[in-house]
């Protein structure tokens, strides 16, 4: 079996918080706990773990999700903070050489990024998802790491949406179309 990382997708405040610029409410908010534990046991087992954060920049209105969603994850905004007890688990470990913090600036976090090499390099093989949004950015990871040949596995107690119906059709495209493991 090959290397494993962690992909902690946009879990800010701007996508969970009540009162964020998009956010997925209360399910967001349900997988906090969970979020954080299997955060925390990948760096604590010396797993490669990646917070991929949404950024966009103030009146960009060239960006294709101006045209879809609310500003939201503005660069210096409180709103793209990461949300709730995460902040902890990242402060209290970013400086380990084996936790990246990337900018994304597209749905997946392999789009514009360095994060494939950032992967390869390791010699990572597989690909644990968790975060928000379940049927867009981890989707859209998800995509992209089975177009690329990485082995994927899907948290769906770590992973919420603000379609209800989305995050259950990801689920089971996950496992039907892309092959990965829901655990």
């Amino acid at each position: 079996m090959g290397k494993k990382a962690l992909i902690n997708i946009d879990y800010t405040k701007d996508f969970i918080a009540p009162h964020g610029a998009l956010t997925c409410g209360k399910p967001g908010q349900d997988i906090e706990e969970e979020v954080c534990r299997i955060t925390r046991e990948f760096i604590q087992n010396g797993d490669y773990t990646v917070f991929a954060v949404d950024v966009h920049e103030k009146g960009d209105h060239h960006h294709p999700e101006t045209k879809l969603f609310p500003p939201h994850n503005i660069r210096g905004t409180e709103g793209r903070s990461l949300y709730g007890s995460l902040i902890d688990v990242y402060e209290q470990n970013k400086s380990e050489p084996h936790v990246y913090f990337m900018d994304k600036t597209r749905y997946s976090a392999f789009a514009g990024t360095d994060l494939e090499i950032k992967l390869r390099e390791r010699g990572i093989t597989e690909v644990h998802l968790i975060g928000v949004c379940t049927d867009i950015c981890v989707l859209h990871t998800a995509v992209d790491a089975y177009n690329k040949g990485f082995t994927i596995v899907v948290y769906k107690n770590a992973a919420a949406s603000f379609n209800q119906a989305g995050h259950e059709w990801a689920l089971g495209h996950f496992e039907g179309t892309l092959g990965a493991s829901v655990v």
